[in-house]
């Protein structure tokens, strides 16, 4: 036997704690149909069969106000879940059970859950759980502290237990409402596409302008409602949804008043004290600033020694041992090592190098989150945000892009507006990350050399720059909202963060990510090799110079498009066209072009690279700890006069100098000023296809092609004004 159960509740009341206790690991995340809102689904053993549990997304009512809202009522109307598990904050019962109401209203099957009982008791707070039940129609009271299992099991009990239906709950409105309910539920039995629906519930709906119903109502039906609506503003003084709402409140206030019981005393929490610091409003901003600083150095350092690892064991021993098999087994042709070397192997080991820098943003993020930090942080930045058209929290993502835009585009699941989602992934690629790092510091040093600092910090500020500008043009221009939603977020109680919880949240966060994502890195990673691999002249396939393949005719044909920024040699061209890949990829692809001196060391053995992948590993996982624990005493260090003592397990790498062949042809081909340019378009241009693929993963291919074309664009003029600005002024 299978069975649909649905999670509902208000945002932060302990929903996905609830979720992960009863699914465990069984869990799969994507997208609601033809929605960039998060759907999570999971599975759990009930009665002999399998229970599939769906996490609704939070959301305070049932009115098509929100996405959310819409999802959660689509959800119970469409797809008629056997059960809805209805999840209270058991400390701010009135709030919570307008929600409540709205699905009794509905008739929806309902097993309620007062979570988070333990901040109720300690707040003096004491619930008849079973009057409250008497209240609600008979439905079944449950009370939870799902961060430490309690009451699961009842859950689990009530659920095995529960009717597969349930009379709707009638709230008792005004007369003037009841009379027009009267009047209008016997006629919903001729509307074709409302007549599958609660009638009562339809008639509440149309009183209350919803616009998702009327556009399902005739034009006659919606005539007759109008009239109504206007009578009863005539007689009441009030618009009709305002007068249900008032009177759901109504009957909300007198449950709470026969089912719970309060202690007298001081009624400020240890949360409210935390938070005259943490949310104060000049205070607040600095303390997020740091918080959020640290999040991004911990996402950038901690994650580089295994970024380095997993790149040097896939371009060194497991592409070699690769080689060394095809070699044995007879298949050592040279395009079919090229194929697994640099098209398969080099793809795999692309993809895997971001999950490092995942693991470490999702551990951060389900932190702050897990702590009740994060809604706080919307709420003390959201003020200075707004002035640029943004939400509070659209800092995070776009502070995150600072060390890789992947996770960056990623981290805009934290905002609940689709609009404010799009927006802020569009932003992310301007802010510099950690992949561009490399070229402004092979530039920096070429060509300004004691001033190099200063280039760098430029090109950062440049990227801040453009993203501000870009926001103000799509917000007061391209995607102006007609009807803004006010700042409204729940502030739940701040607790510590649980393992389980966090561990289950990045997990499946990842899985996600090699799912999808992952799949469209590596067929471009082949795709790029193709274009390689292919000669036009004088080579065989798989053994091509870059300048013979298709990939060095495109960009021979393509840099003069460049020649007004200064920079229209082939292998400038080449080197941007490669960092859509990765923009890690633009120095390799320079040195290739360029004709770096090969190494004519013999290879190491089989024993040896293994010994070499043991201890990068160790050597990793201390670089790891490392940097982990001086992430502190380097902040503080950057202060004058201080001199923090940091950890060294193991000596930093030094990235080496680069092959004087690369420095000598970028000597003979860029200037300061074309370097300069180059590099503002190194900056704003496409980003690199892992983001290109985050972004159509989460955005659909429209908004990644707008975003692609966008880039490409801004980042040619940014080049070009450069260049020509630069050269008049010299």
């Amino acid at each position: 036997m299978s069975r649909l159960i649905g999670l509902a509740g208000n945002p932060n009341v302990g929903k996905s704690t609830l979720f992960n206790q009863l699914t465990g690991a069984r869990q799969h995340v994507g997208n609601w149909p033809g929605k960039t809102i998060e759907r999570k689904e999971g599975q759990f053993e009930i009665g002999g069969g399998i229970a599939t549990l769906v996490d609704l997304p939070g959301t305070y009512s049932l009115n098509a106000y929100s996405t959310e809202e819409i999802i959660t009522r689509n959800f119970i109307l469409e797809q008629q879940p056997d059960t809805i598990v209805a999840v209270v904050d058991a400390s701010n019962l009135e709030r919570n059970l307008y929600l409540v109401l709205q699905l009794l209203e509905m008739g929806a099957p309902l097993v309620v859950t007062l979570n988070m009982v333990d901040v109720a008791q300690r707040r003096g707070i004491k619930i008849d759980t079973a009057r409250l039940s008497q209240q609600l129609g008979g439905v079944p009271v449950i009370l939870t502290i799902g961060t430490q299992t309690v009451g699961i099991e009842k859950l689990r009990h009530a659920l095995r237990e529960a009717q597969q239906s349930h009379t709707a709950f009638e709230t008792q409105f005004s007369p003037a409402i009841e009379n027009a309910l009267q009047n209008l539920t016997p006629q919903l039995a001729h509307e074709a596409e409302l007549a599958a629906y609660p009638a009562r519930w339809v008639a509440i709906k149309l009183l209350e302008g919803d616009a998702d119903i009327r556009q399902m109502a005739s034009t006659d039906l919606i005539g007759q409602v109008d009239e109504i609506a206007a009578q009863i503003r005539a007689a009441e003084g009030d618009d009709p949804d305002i007068l249900i709402a008032d009177r759901r409140y109504a009957q909300i206030a007198g449950w709470v008043r026969e089912s719970v019981t309060r202690a007298e005393g001081n009624s400020v929490t240890r949360s409210d004290k935390v938070d005259r610091v943490l949310a104060h409003p000049i205070l607040g901003i600095p303390i997020f600033l740091l918080l959020m600083w640290l999040v991004f150095q911990f996402t950038a350092n901690v994650s580089a020694p295994y970024v380095d690892w997993i790149d040097a064991t896939f371009s060194g021993p497991i592409s070699r041992w690769s080689l060394d098999l095809l070699e044995a087994v007879g298949l050592d042709y040279v395009w079919l090592n090229s194929l697994v070397a640099d098209g398969m192997i080099a793809g795999v080991g692309s993809v895997l190098t971001f999950v490092p820098v995942l693991a470490c943003l999702f551990l951060a993020i389900a932190i702050l989150e897990d702590t009740g930090y994060m809604a706080r942080a919307a709420f003390v930045m959201d003020r200075t945000m707004r002035l640029f058209g943004l939400h509070g929290k659209s800092f995070l993502p776009l502070l995150v892009g600072f060390g890789c835009s992947v996770p960056a585009v990623y981290a805009t699941r934290i905002l609940d507006n689709p609009r404010e989602r799009k927006i802020t992934a569009f932003l992310t690629t301007f802010m510099s990350c950690g992949a561009r790092l490399p070229v402004y510091v092979l530039f920096g040093s070429l060509f300004f050399g004691k001033d190099a600092g200063g280039f760098i910090f430029a090109m950062y500020l440049v990227g801040i720059g453009v993203a501000i500008l870009t926001s103000l043009l799509l917000t007061k221009v391209v995607m102006r909202a007609q009807h803004p939603q006010p700042f409204v977020i729940e502030l739940p109680p701040y607790r510590l963060p649980r393992l389980r919880t966090i561990s289950l949240d990045v997990r499946t966060r990842l899985v996600a990510f090699l799912k999808n994502a992952g799949t469209v890195i590596f067929a471009a990673s082949v795709f790029i090799w193709l274009l390689l691999a292919i000669p036009l002249r004088g080579a065989n396939f798989g053994d091509t110079p870059p300048h013979d393949s298709v990939f060095g005719e495109v960009n021979h044909a393509t840099a003069y498009l460049f020649a007004p920024a200064g920079f229209d040699t082939w292998q400038a061209s080449g080197a941007l066209m490669t960092g859509f890949v990765a923009k890690e990829v633009v120095i390799a692809t320079l040195g290739q072009s360029y004709g770096q001196a090969d190494t004519a060391e013999a290879d190491p053995s089989a024993g040896e690279d293994a010994e070499t992948m043991a201890s990068g590993f160790g050597d990793a996982a201390l670089l790891t700890i490392q940097a982990a624990v001086n992430i502190l005493p380097g902040a503080l260090n950057m202060l004058p006069g201080v001199d923090m003592p940091t950890l060294t397990l193991v000596e930093t790498p030094d990235a080496g100098d680069d092959d004087s062949a690369l420095k000598n042809g970028l000597r003979d081909d860029f200037t300061p000023l074309t370097a300069l340019a180059f590099n503002v378009f190194v900056l704003l241009y496409i980003p690199c296809m892992g983001t290109v693929g985050a972004m159509r993963q989460e955005f659909g291919t429209r908004w990644m092609l707008a975003q692609v074309g966008y880039t490409l664009v801004v980042a040619w003029i940014g080049a070009v004004l450069v260049y020509q600005v630069g050269s008049l002024l010299s």
